[in-house]
């Protein structure tokens, strides 16, 4: 068995402005003004990383930032579903992803499931809005509410997938998909072969620069992405 372990923004669907929505108004809720610079786009950083780097970029105090980003961890998924309409108005699926993750979930040989910056509910609420989550085994992936230090996910889900399925998962049938350069440290780090998808922010020549196995434009070619993940390392 192969564990396929995807991302999701800017690899399976992109958002628009609705995460930086939603980063602006718990920052208001919480600090009592406006944020001036918002997370950059398409890092791929952890959102607990990336709530950090919101305080500490609109000069809240060092002291406050530990009490508030865990405020604010805690009221991201909440005020994102309360922006569901937006996600629909203003977000979209990346070419191929559905017919990508269909396939994927059929395959008798692979497991499909999640590793990403966003926090599990988060992601629950994303996938669930564009009608993909019934393509994943949400249980066994790994989030940024898991560990803020993204390499760490891939052991976490590995372990989990272990549990459910009763097959061990290492470097040697893990497979990453993503679009960031986080993508490719996270399978460099955490124990998997990485597809790259320049879907996002990351060309083709960085992803391939930065390590990645292998490199794809986008995921509308479905039996590329199924020879590749069954590619021997």
């Amino acid at each position: 068995m192969i564990l396929v372990l995807w991302d999701i923004d800017r690899t399976l669907l992109y958002v628009g402005e609705t995460d930086r929505l939603v980063y602006r108004e718990v920052f208001h809720a919480l600090v009592g003004r406006t944020a001036t610079a918002l997370p950059a786009r398409g890092t791929g950083v952890t959102m607990p990383l990336a709530v950090r780097e919101l305080l500490s970029a609109n000069d809240v105090p060092a002291s406050e930032i530990d009490h508030l980003s865990r405020l604010m961890v805690d009221r991201l998924p909440g005020e994102l579903r309360c922006h569901r309409a937006e996600l629909r108005r203003d977000g979209r699926l990346m070419p191929g992803a559905v017919e990508a993750l269909r396939a994927v979930h059929l395959d008798q040989q692979l497991v499909a499931t999640i590793v990403t910056g966003n926090l599990k509910e988060n992601a629950e609420v994303k996938l669930s809005t564009f009608g993909l989550v019934d393509h994943v085994d949400m249980a066994v992936g790994g989030y940024a509410s898991d560990d803020s230090h993204r390499p760490a996910l891939v052991r976490i889900a590995q372990d989990r997938a272990e549990k459910a399925y009763g097959h061990p998962f290492t470097h040697e049938n893990t497979v990453i998909i993503g679009d960031s350069l986080q993508d490719v440290r996270t399978g460099q780090e955490g124990g998997a072969r990485v597809i790259g998808v320049a879907s996002g922010t990351t060309s083709v020549q960085a992803l391939s620069a930065a390590g990645a196995d292998h490199v794809i434009e986008d995921l509308t070619d479905t039996e590329r992405v199924l020879s590749l993940i069954h590619a021997k390392p």
